[in-house]
């Protein structure tokens, strides 16, 4: 079956800037600094790339010996620190081992990725982009470049000698300098598109500011973490509302969702950790669900990129006089060219689609018995032309955009990784499920018991187990104790409530293990999340400053 390449064309911003391809997040925060630094421009790189062998010169070079003391004593075991602390590798272990970038400990690491390695397939930029059209967005941004590029003179460039930093962050810092060929790509920030759930972007810009909030009492590198590990959780959590809202926007033909539960998801994750197989099997349904829209999302999504394709045929006929700029043409907007007034333009636009790829495909066969047989059934069902080429299309590409999805989606996840929102079984036929590792927990908790006021913007409290569930429940969609109201998948019965119960029973011993639980009774009032970090409403004057 020949398609042609503007056939197969498949990406679309208004819609998402990924590639729907695995991302290590490592590489999405060394492309975020790059953002941050040009705003919201990509970098252009012509100097070399980071090696484990630069690193260590820099390290052992006697002209730094009263910044790196005695490091020259220990040579290999400087390179071996290098190598699993202090560079992300790609073919670890293997002959054609190499470096992608630092660890993103710093804002500047991203001078020293190597592009080739080094890819973060859009993430970077549809994390930036969520902050930027979000309410309270450019504080978010302006607190980021804050944190990640401590250390160097925000006139100049070049590394502060007066600031405190770390060893590590000191080495890329001091090799920076040497670094002059960065200059930002502006041809990236051609289009730009408000998300399709604002409130998403609202409340990762939110949780951002309030992560934030801890930079004094948090360990860098454990700050760095957390931020990593809240980023994947939210760009994991913006695809599974992308999978239900877009299909919905494409039924309703654009008609404001805004309001409704399409813009809404919910997660029942297992948190009994093997104890209650019923509660397994109710996370494995509820990430079953959420897997299964991914066909509807394509189809979808193929619909806005031919919608689009086909708005600039109508601009060109002049028949969409009045209408806004083609190319600002939101997802909504485009939607509502499958009304019934535009039938003729587009039975003729996809019809002539639908013919160039069955004629070409007879051509290069000479026989129209080699059209493949799905393909002539989809011809037979009786659908409109536009309906017919999208069906075509997704048989020629489905399977490989499903695959890619999936693969997406799972990294975002951080799937059986540390900060992991979904677990697998071993072998690629095991069953997904929602489970919150502990340390994706830890960064939630972080958040939750933090309320308005004071000199930082925000205070800790303590919180009860209960207003913590309903803290999950209410902003991520994470369900521990009860069943979704939306995103249904199981009826309430005598099991199902035990289930529950020992849900939350393992909920409290995850606290419990990670320190943030305090239990007097079992009175919930007595059930306490104690914050770590203790900040008080008033903060000494040295700390004022940061709320600005």
């Amino acid at each position: 079956m020949k398609v042609g390449k503007k056939d197969k064309a498949f990406r679309t911003n208004k819609v998402s800037y990924l590639d729907y391809k695995i991302v290590e997040m490592d590489r999405v925060l060394t492309h975020l600094f790059a953002r941050l630094k040009h705003n919201g421009a990509s970098s252009k790189l012509s100097a070399k790339g980071m090696t484990v062998e630069l690193f260590k010169d820099e390290f052992l070079d006697s002209r730094n010996g009263k910044h790196f003391k005695n490091f020259s004593q220990a040579p290999i075991t400087i390179e071996k620190w290098i190598e699993t602390h202090l560079v992300d590798l790609i073919n670890r272990g293997k002959a054609n081992e190499a470096v992608a970038a630092p660890r993103p400990l710093h804002g500047n690491t991203y001078l020293f990725r190597n592009p080739k390695n080094c890819r973060d397939y859009g993430a970077s930029k549809q994390v930036y982009e969520l902050l930027y059209h979000a309410n309270n967005g450019q504080t978010a941004i302006n607190r980021l470049k804050q944190f990640f590029f401590a250390g160097v003179d925000s006139t100049t460039g070049q590394y502060d000698s007066s600031s405190q930093v770390d060893v590590e962050t000191q080495a890329i810092l001091r090799l920076s300098d040497q670094v002059k060929s960065d200059a930002p790509d502006h041809a990236d920030l051609q289009e730009r598109f408000a998300p399709l759930n604002q409130q998403a972007a609202d409340i990762l810009t939110e949780d951002i500011i309030k992560l934030l909030t801890y930079r004094q009492y948090i360990p860098r590198s454990v700050m760095v973490e957390y931020i990593k590990i809240l980023l994947a959780f939210h760009l994991a959590l913006y695809q599974l509302k992308l999978f239900k809202l877009l299909p919905a926007l494409a039924k309703s033909k654009g008609r404001n969702l805004h309001e409704s539960s399409k813009q809404k998801t919910a997660l029942y994750v297992d948190m009994t950790n093997g104890a209650n197989g019923l509660s397994e099997s109710m996370a494995e349904q509820s990430a079953t669900l959420h897997y299964k829209r991914i066909p509807a999302f394509i189809k979808a999504y193929f619909g806005v990129k031919k919608l689009d394709e086909f708005a600039e045929y109508l601009s060109k006929k002049g028949k969409l006089s009045g209408a806004k700029s083609i190319k600002q043409m939101s997802v909504p907007d485009l939607f509502t060219l499958l009304e019934s007034p535009l039938e003729q333009e587009r039975d003729q636009f996809f019809g002539q689609r639908n013919a160039g790829i069955l004629d070409a495909s007879v051509s290069s066969a000479h026989e129209s018995e080699d059209i493949p047989p799905e393909i002539h059934a989809i011809t037979q069902l009786g659908l409109t032309e536009y309906e017919t080429y999208i069906e075509i299309l997704l048989f020629v590409q489905g399977n490989a955009i499903r695959s890619g999805l999936v693969k997406n989606l799972d990294s975002f996840m951080l799937k059986n990784k540390p900060g992991a929102l979904l677990e697998q079984q071993s072998g690629s036929n095991g069953g997904r499920r929602f489970s919150v590792d502990g340390r994706l927990l830890e960064v939630l908790l972080q958040l939750a018991v933090l309320t308005k006021g004071g000199d930082l913007g925000f205070h800790t409290n303590e919180l009860r187990v209960d207003e913590l569930l309903t803290f999950l429940k209410e902003r991520y969609g994470i369900f521990i104790d009860s069943l979704p109201d939306t995103d249904a998948f199981y009826e309430s019965s005598i099991d199902v409530n035990k289930a529950l119960r020992d849900n939350l029973s393992g909920f409290k011993r995850r606290l419990r293990e990670i320190g943030f639980y305090r239990d007097l009774s079992d009175a919930y009032v007595t059930q306490t999340v104690t914050p770590r970090y203790q900040i008080n409403s008033k903060q000494n004057e040295s700390m004022k400053g940061y709320s600005a």
